[in-house]
């Protein structure tokens, strides 16, 4: 009885966990999307809200790890639960940082509101959608323990480097035949490599996922699409 109370006890925790992940990748997608509406809308003043919002995802990742760490101290699982236990430390480290990139692209907004109009920005739109709907996936594929499905988001990351690349060379074209672009197009840039960032985090969750339901890792290598050159943005260091 006592052993049965036991595996219960710990199912409750492993439970725990999956609630609190999907909490926090709850809160990181709207955090994304806010950011990016607000920059498109040139909304200042939603975007610098969005600093406030990122410490919520903060606290949960704090609680991600204390619990986690607790069940690893006290349960000492193996196999399977300690596949869960790991991945979801390691997935929750991921989600933050996909709140971080959000909460960096919102910084660029006040600037982008004060100069002209760029085209690109339709662009930034397209390539910030397709991410959205990697990270919304690949949760709900974490969610479910879907392998096929988090594969699925691993492959259309080349997509989202394919347009990266073509969005950089298009903010340049932009930047030579005017100068007047040069800033805003400059910002754009720390944009799209902040979404490219968030796609490949996506891509990360999705290879955690492979591991977590079949053991080991994805035995596939994909080859970055990305061939811009390389933007450090120097509000992360991603």
């Amino acid at each position: 009885m006592q052993h049965e109370h036991t595996v219960k006890s710990f199912e409750d925790e492993l439970k725990t966990l999956d609630r609190l992940i999907a909490e926090m990748g709850g809160l990181a997608e709207e955090q994304f999307s806010t950011a990016i509406e607000a920059m498109i809308n040139r909304d200042v003043d939603t975007a610098m809200a969005i600093k406030k919002s990122d410490k919520n995802i903060d606290a949960l990742a704090h609680e991600i790890d204390t619990t986690s760490i607790r069940m690893l101290a006290l349960r000492q699982p193996m196999g399977q639960d300690l596949r869960s236990i790991v991945v979801a430390l390691k997935t929750a480290a991921v989600i933050e940082r996909i709140g971080d990139h959000a909460k960096n692209t919102a910084k660029r907004t006040k600037v982008l509101a004060e100069s002209p109009p760029i085209g690109a920005i339709k662009t930034v739109e397209r390539m910030s959608l397709l991410v959205q709907e990697m990270i919304s996936d690949v949760l709900d594929a974490y969610s479910k323990r879907d392998a096929d499905k988090a594969a699925d988001v691993r492959r259309r990351d080349e997509e989202v480097d394919d347009l990266h690349t073509s969005l950089f060379r298009e903010l340049l074209t932009y930047m030579m035949e005017d100068p007047r672009n040069i800033s805003a197009c400059t910002h754009l840039m720390f944009v799209t490599k902040n979404i490219e960032r968030m796609g490949d985090h996506a891509a990360n969750i999705a290879k955690n996922i492979h591991f977590l339901v079949h053991g080991e890792r994805p035995g596939e290598k994909r080859s970055k699409g990305d061939a811009s050159v390389y933007v450090v943005d120097p509000d992360t260091d991603a």
